[in-house]
């Protein structure tokens, strides 16, 4: 595997209270801030109800967002294909790509809210065959296919051919990833990565080993392949640099989008509750399953390690972003992890630790160099003299001083 990425994925979860307009400058901060750490992607979804999910356009908030920033790729984490026509998507992913320099990742999926379908008056069972179907069309679209018509019970192209193409070459497809087979079964079919979206859960964790043999054979039965460098983990986490800094820090509001979002909304209060911001963090941080991590460095390159090791290997890792810590802790934590998770996870620390083994290791030889700088000083009779002279010097001095530091602590408790 080559270096591992690493990136943020806003869906996003925003507690209600917060006035919108600057939630979103807070979001278009944290990218910048991202793209300054030298972060490698930036995803951000759509969602359309639930009042914690307020970005229903991932295009229009990653346009401004590239504005802000210089390198880091933008993903629409995710695009839900059955609520668009597909050539209106083809369009929007051009032109994001030309407006961030090439830097649009193009992320789609079914629909992850039932709320959402139920408002735009579309049935559930028909969401992954219309993505499927969706992303079939947009492909032909984007590689600057002839014109050709396209006949569906749910849209209707005509001599349909996009007049501009992409900033790049080949704009990377990824498909969103819950629990069930079904994200990387697509992946495999339509040869493209894929976003674990699923793997901030316990479900999720516990599919993790099967999911890319899913996807190796969907790739398989239609004559394509599949790489692991293009499997994106999403995991929750807030690091500082104790682990009880971090409860101190990030408990509170992990307890309440635990209780009041993912069970309280989404689940419809049915699933675990805590009472606590210690029993929250204990139950999903530090117990036997953890799915977040909430700790030190540390504690988050272990936990990756132990995902490469569960996966048999993935190619970026992708924080969950959320509001359980203040704005000013937040961004320390993305600071921690860039200066010092992707550093020890992509062994860009092993030149020096392997230059202090070797100095330390080979004090005999040092010793030589010093003994030989000795001898030529020794050959010398004025350097001789002088450090002779500085010897016998030495013993006084350090009285001396010894006796000054004991006389201001004696005029010091005089005071």
């Amino acid at each position: 595997m080559s270096r591992l990425k690493f990136g943020a994925f806003l869906a996003p979860h925003h507690p209600i209270g917060e006035h919108p307009t600057l939630q979103l400058q807070s979001d278009l901060e944290l990218v910048a801030h991202l793209d300054r750490l030298g972060y490698d992607e930036f995803w951000c979804g759509e969602h359309h109800s639930t009042g914690w999910e307020v970005i229903a356009s991932p295009e229009l908030f990653l346009a401004a967002a590239a504005e802000r920033t210089s390198r880091i790729m933008l993903g629409t984490g995710v695009v839900s294909l059955p609520y668009h026509h597909p050539f209106m998507v083809a369009q929007r992913m051009v032109q994001l790509d030309h407006q961030s320099r090439g830097r649009a990742i193009f992320g789609s999926g079914p629909g992850a809210l039932p709320s959402d379908a139920h408002t735009l008056g579309v049935d559930p069972m028909l969401l992954r065959d219309r993505q499927d179907e969706a992303m079939g069309v947009i492909k032909r679209l984007l590689s600057g296919e002839d014109r050709f018509t396209y006949e569906s019970d749910w849209f209707t192209l005509r001599d349909a051919r996009l007049q501009l193409l992409p900033l790049q070459e080949e704009m990377e497809f990824a498909v969103a990833s819950l629990i069930s087979p079904s994200g990387m079964t697509l992946a495999g079919k339509h040869g493209t990565g894929v976003l674990s979206i699923g793997s901030t859960t316990t479900a999720g964790i516990q599919a993790l080993p099967l999911q890319w043999s899913f996807a190796e054979e969907s790739a398989a039965k239609n004559g394509g392949t599949v790489d692991r460098a293009n499997w994106r983990l999403v995991l929750s986490w807030h690091i500082a640099e104790s682990r009880e800094e971090a409860l101190r820090q990030a408990g509170p509001g992990l307890l309440h989008h635990s209780n009041d979002y993912l069970v309280g909304t989404l689940a419809a209060g049915q699933g675990a509750s805590y009472k606590t911001a210690e029993e929250a963090v204990e139950a999903t941080a530090w117990g036997e399953n953890p799915i977040n991590v909430v700790g030190t460095p540390d504690d988050l390159v272990a936990r990756i390690r132990e995902l490469q090791e569960l996966t048999g290997g993935f190619g970026a890792v992708i924080a969950f972003a959320h509001d359980w810590a203040n704005r000013e802790d937040t961004l320390r934590s993305y600071d921690l992890v860039a200066r010092y998770v992707i550093p020890e996870t992509n062994g860009m620390l092993e030149g020096y630790q392997e230059s202090n083994r070797f100095v330390i290791d080979h004090r005999d030889v040092w010793n030589r160099a010093g003994a030989a700088i000795m001898s030529k000083i020794a050959e010398n009779k004025r350097a001789a003299a002088a450090m002779q002279e500085a010897d016998e010097r030495r013993p006084a001095f350090i009285a001396d001083v010894s006796a000054t530091m004991d006389k201001e602590a004696a005029a010091a408790d005089g005071d």
